[in-house]
């Protein structure tokens, strides 16, 4: 069985994007060979990614035209997005699903074995939190209190109960929290 795992990188006050789409200087600030690294490290254990619209369109706009060893496993991962509103997902191995995006998720869990990561997508993300899909959360917390934007975990229904795996700092002041989702009894 698949496991579902969000990875984001936000602020030390929690937000994963600025104002606007794509407001990400933080980003910036923590990446580095050891970020990298850890990229490439997730990126071997999945088979599959996992985004909403904003961010599959521009993580597509990205990805297609880079070059390296991130790029090149972006562009062959098999992909979802989840929308109502595209109607054509062109990114190489993408799937669109455009109705229950929780029973389709669910779905996938149970057809492979490695990992399912969403990036970024935080609507998407608090969908499937709220039905209990997540099995990790892997964030990075950049060093930055940004004050506004789009908040990751505003907005969660049910009140989730994470046990700490992992604590990495890295050299940019960047910690990588990696918490398993302990599911309701």
């Amino acid at each position: 069985m698949r496991k579902l795992i969000m990875w984001n990188i936000i602020t030390l006050d929690g937000y994963f994007e600025g104002v606007n789409n794509w407001d990400l200087p933080w980003h910036e600030q923590v990446w580095g060979e050891e970020l990298e690294r850890f990229s490439l490290e997730q990126l071997g254990s999945a088979d599959m990614l996992v985004f909403g619209r904003v961010t599959y369109e521009g993580m597509a706009a990205y990805w297609t035209t880079a070059q390296g060893a991130i790029a090149d496993y972006m562009n062959r991962l098999p992909k979802l997005v989840c929308s109502r509103t595209l109607h054509t997902a062109t990114w190489n191995n993408t799937t669109l699903v455009k109705d229950n995006v929780a029973g389709e998720v669910a779905r996938l869990k149970q057809q492979g074995s490695g990992n399912m990561f969403v990036f970024g997508s935080a609507n998407l993300s608090r969908t499937l939190m709220n039905e209990g899909l997540f099995d990790e959360f892997r964030i990075a917390i950049a060093p930055v209190i940004h004050g506004r934007g789009m908040l990751l975990f505003g907005d969660v229904h049910n009140p989730l109960r994470l046990r700490l795996l992992e604590a990495r700092s890295l050299s940019t002041g960047c910690v990588i929290l990696h918490y398993l989702a302990e599911k309701a009894a």
